[in-house]
């Protein structure tokens, strides 16, 4: 009799137990596909280098990370910092996963942070992605060559900026056999392109290095005129300043980073450094005359990330 009844017992109980199995199979199944679907959601951060004040920087990039956003269907935040080395940095600790350099910073994210260039921005006054180094004085300087130079205060912009501190220095070793800091009196850096412009303005400095791209924008800004900022002489024609995503990202997620920058064009208006009407594709050997030039001036590490 007691055995017949535990058998009852357990033949009731079975549904339910098997009911409480499905229950649990399904909450279980229930979180592990949440789970899945917020990894698949993490957020993108993207650097910006300081190469003008971080508010314009940020908004001018902001069409671009709304657009990012959307295609990408994660979050995308941008992050800066107060030098060109702090981007580089956080990148080496894989806090930012896309940035945009300059092709100095880059060259040494490339080494640093194992940064991998994939879109440069093509200016709409040139068609090109190139962009020209270039000296400049106060309107009424009478220095009319780097030689006269000598013995002056001059402020570079970052010791990673290629414009505002690599090409200035090849050009000048290139001129006098000397480096910037025998050469001048005072060789300070002004942290921005923009920066090193209105120093000129203000006379606090007799020269300064900076780039055709911030001259013009200044100028048609009325930030700066050509009789307050005359360009002294420019450089040949450099790389472009490129984006790159860090090489380790999962290729699906780099291909579709690559394919909705380089396609952005088709359905915003891209924005960037400088008026972009689109970004072409990149290669890293488009980089090597900037390697070749830190290389000729022997330039190490711990001079260029200050």
């Amino acid at each position: 009799m007691y055995r017949r009844k535990l058998l009852t017992a357990l033949l009731i109980l079975l549904p339910v137990l098997g009911a409480c199995n499905r229950i649990s199979s399904k909450n279980t199944k229930g979180s592990y596909n949440q789970s899945f679907s917020t990894e698949s959601k993490k957020e993108i951060v993207m650097g910006l280098i300081p190469i003008e004040n971080n508010e314009e920087t940020i908004e001018k990039f902001e069409p671009m990370r709304v657009f990012l956003e959307k295609r990408l269907e994660r979050p995308v935040k941008v992050f800066t910092a107060t030098d060109y080395a702090g981007v580089i940095e956080a990148m080496k600790r894989d806090k930012v996963d896309i940035a945009w350099f300059g092709p100095l910073s880059y060259v040494l994210a490339e080494k640093e942070a194992d940064a991998e260039a994939f879109a440069v921005g093509v200016r709409k006054s040139t068609g090109l992605s190139t962009y020209k180094s270039i000296f400049v004085v106060p309107g009424n300087s009478k220095v009319k060559s780097i030689q006269d130079l000598k013995g002056k205060s001059v402020a570079f912009v970052d010791p990673a900026s290629t414009s505002g501190s690599l090409v200035p220095t090849y050009l000048v070793k290139k001129a006098t056999g000397k480096m910037p800091q025998e050469f001048f009196s005072n060789l300070s850096y002004a942290g921005g392109h923009d920066a090193a412009e209105l120093a000129v303005k203000n006379k606090t400095v007799d020269a300064a290095a900076d780039n055709d791209i911030t001259y013009n924008k200044m100028l048609q800004k009325g930030l700066i005129s050509k009789e307050t900022n005359r360009i002294l002489l420019e450089s040949e024609p450099l790389p472009g300043l490129p984006l790159t995503y860090r090489r380790e990202l999962d290729e699906s997620l780099k291909a579709k980073i690559r394919d909705s920058i380089l396609n952005a064009h088709k359905d915003i208006k891209v924005s960037g450094y400088g008026e972009l009407e689109r970004y072409d594709p990149v290669d890293p050997q488009d980089y090597q005359l900037i390697r070749d030039m830190v290389k000729e001036l022997g330039l190490g590490r711990d001079e260029i990330l200050k």
